[in-house]
């Protein structure tokens, strides 16, 4: 079994590899950050969470929060849009890179993700994990989708 740190890592691997493979530049911080990684959407650039998530049947969570300990016990931080830009989430179990924007999702303490319809039927205010796949929201904005529309445009 992986340690939370090890969980962290792995994450952050398949994000950066995920983003890579769709062209978009990745950058690690040298520094002590909010964000794990910035991506470089050229011309633009995002600050990046990387999270560990679950999957509890048919939804994947994607926590919001870092915890750690200090001398009064553990201590539960959230993230704010001044400190980053979006998360990114790796799910083990669903073999996915997520791409969830902090517009879209602030002030939560998690994201959860659908993956097959809710037994109730409810379909108003669902999270379908497929529209926040990587290829889904990242897709066109990376530097190899960026040399193709040159190459249409200059044809």
């Amino acid at each position: 079994m992986l340690t939370s740190d090890q969980k962290g890592a792995a994450a952050e691997l398949a994000i950066a590899t995920a983003a890579a493979e769709l062209g978009i530049g990745v950058w690690g911080a040298y520094t002590v950050e909010r964000y794990d990684l910035i991506f470089d959407l050229r011309p633009g650039l995002l600050r990046v969470q990387c999270k560990w998530a679950r999957r509890h049947d048919d939804v994947i969570v994607v926590p919001c929060y870092r915890n750690r300990r200090n001398r009064d016990g553990l201590l539960r931080q959230f993230y704010s849009p001044d400190e980053i830009d979006a998360y990114a989430a790796y799910c083990a179990d669903a073999g996915k890179c997520y791409f969830l924007p902090m517009e879209e999702f602030s002030n939560r303490i998690a994201i959860q993700l659908r993956l097959a319809p809710a037994r109730n039927n409810q379909n108003l205010r669902i999270n379908w994990a497929r529209d926040y796949e990587f290829a889904a929201k990242l897709g066109g904005l990376g530097a190899v989708a960026q040399l193709g529309e040159r190459r249409a445009g200059s044809a």
